[in-house]
């Protein structure tokens, strides 16, 4: 009994010490992101400019071709039911409202996690590893603003705007299977999918990848500033990172979930 309540103990007190280290690390961000431009110190946006490239511009190829696949799977999945009751022409409803609501906004997320996310977490631990991190800190440079800030500002960015292309990407997936393998005519499926649009589910998927992306950067920066132990400990929390990032994910979709459904 001694051994289990020390076990728990134990654990709650390492939750602890990480929340208290995330809020720090919250704080500071936010910290050189606004209140410290304002004070003149400077923000280093060319930097979040090539981060938002990296981040943004280089994942769409990878986020649109899986989009566009999960398009057609569930244009072609909801086939199987829709087609007993001659209703066909719905596809289109359950594919733009799957899109914007859910399916785009979760399949960014996680894309960018595994190809971005994790990307920061091993520069950042390889950094710590080579002691460039206290090298920026002997040097008088804070790392929060030259490295963390940065990322922030164009992480939160640009998983926003690749959902937005995402969306567009699904529903011609889910208009491509409709059109040539089901047989629903174009103009029925366009017209479904106007009536079908609706701003709330684009507000609920634009607020769901906001916070996507908060989750995505702090996590992948903390993961990577508690990496010890050289190459072995860089691999081992650069997968912490994709692996707490996906459940991040996937809990603040259903918080966002529940609270759309009651409003």
């Amino acid at each position: 009994m001694i051994a289990v309540v020390g076990r728990l103990g134990r654990w709650a007190l390492n939750q602890l010490a990480v929340g208290v280290q995330v809020s720090v690390l919250m704080v500071d961000t936010m910290s050189w992101l606004v209140i410290a431009p304002l004070r003149g110190k400077g923000f280093r946006f060319r930097s979040a400019v090539e981060h938002f490239v990296e981040f943004g511009v280089r994942s769409l190829p990878i986020v649109g071709m899986i989009c566009f696949l999960v398009g057609v799977i569930i244009a072609l999945q909801s086939s199987y039911t829709l087609d007993k009751w001659g209703a066909n022409r719905f596809i289109a409803a359950l594919v733009a409202v799957s899109a914007m609501r859910e399916m785009a906004p979760l399949m960014t997320a996680v894309l960018i996690t595994g190809r971005s996310g994790s990307a920061i977490t091993a520069e950042i631990g390889t950094m710590k590893v080579g002691e460039e991190i206290d090298a920026l800190k002997v040097m008088g440079l804070n790392p929060i603003k030259y490295l963390v800030a940065p990322k922030f500002a164009a992480m939160v960015l640009a998983v926003p705007c690749v959902t937005v292309i995402a969306i567009f990407i699904m529903i011609l997936g889910g208009l491509t299977a409709s059109v040539l393998v089901v047989g629903v005519d174009s103009r029925v499926y366009l017209d479904m999918t106007l009536q079908s649009l609706a701003e709330k589910d684009l507000v609920l998927g634009l607020v769901k990848s906001v916070f996507f992306g908060i989750a995505i950067c702090w996590v992948g920066v903390y993961r990577g500033l508690q990496v010890e132990g050289g190459a072995e400990g860089v691999g081992r929390q650069t997968t912490s990172s994709v692996v707490t990032s996906i459940f991040l994910i996937i809990l603040i979709d259903l918080v966002f979930t529940v609270l759309f459904y009651f409003v």
